[in-house]
């Protein structure tokens, strides 16, 4: 596994009590090259570790997986000299669809609206329409929770400051997972890929990130069978639109003993 975190020299000023040097933590960011049956799928930004649930998470993102026995096998490649680059071989062989292709290559451009992304994931034979009709109910006070326990686990932002988190937690409020990124989307994609890897059943748990929720985070949730998102800071509108349409419950504003329910309230339980 690569550094998780540097040390670098910098200057700090303070306009009331003058300059110093000192030694700042830094989160380490580096590329991950995902290559499938010998094809850059993509390149992420990332904080090293987890590599291999981070890659697992996003292929049930986009579609391209829908078990573990879907990789036959996921490990860096032998010919580089570091651990930037991880291959994985899927079981069908037949490399990653365009349309898969199409959708990464959108999250980063431009070209498609809201509704057509939407569409594509209702339309992916990989999306299991059972999360829009799960009938579970958590009490708000357990959501209320979530926000301590996930920093309770946030080791690296605990050191940088500098990192992302998020979380799979189970109905009693137990933390199953807790994963950090210097991408929201990879922490993501880490325990959505865990969950996958461990053949942790997700329709009855909860995920909670320490970020805004945007319109991809919805979309792994929606993928992983999850059916209610909490998150501390504000939804995109988009975020909310696809919630709606995918049966997620969307909470937003998770902070103390206040929450904003944005979409499917049905599933939250008031005092």
């Amino acid at each position: 596994m690569g550094r998780i975190t540097s040390r670098h020299k910098v200057v700090r000023i303070d306009l009331d009590h003058g300059v110093s040097t000192r030694v700042e933590v830094a989160a380490v960011e580096e590329p991950l090259e995902i290559r499938v049956d010998d094809e850059v799928l993509t390149v992420t930004m990332r904080t090293a570790g987890h590599d291999i649930e981070l890659a697992h998470g996003l292929l049930q993102a986009e579609g391209i997986v829908r078990s573990r026995d879907d990789v036959l096998i996921a490990r860096y490649c032998a010919d580089t000299e570091n651990m930037n680059v991880l291959q994985l071989q899927l079981r069908n062989g037949g490399g990653v669809p365009a349309t898969a292709q199409r959708s990464l290559i959108s999250h980063g451009g431009c070209g498609l609206c809201g509704k057509t992304s939407i569409d594509a994931i209702t339309d992916s034979p990989a999306y299991d329409e059972a999360v829009a009709t799960s009938t579970l109910r958590v009490p708000a006070e357990r959501i209320a929770e979530l926000p301590d326990l996930l920093r309770k686990g946030q080791v690296v932002f605990d050191k940088t400051g500098g990192v992302h988190a998020a979380g799979l937690f189970g109905l009693e409020g137990e933390a199953l997972v807790i994963r950090e990124d210097i991408g929201r989307h990879n922490a993501v994609d880490k325990v959505t890929g865990w969950a996958l890897l461990e053949d942790q059943p997700t329709r009855d748990t909860v995920a909670m990130v320490s970020s805004r929720a945007s319109f991809e985070i919805v979309q792994k949730v929606a993928m992983a069978s999850i059916p209610v998102l909490a998150c501390v800071s504000a939804p995109s509108s988009l975020a909310i639109e696809a919630a709606d349409r995918l049966g997620v419950t969307l909470i937003a504003y998770t902070r103390g003993r206040r929450m904003t329910v944005c979409s499917h309230p049905d599933r939250v339980l008031l005092p």
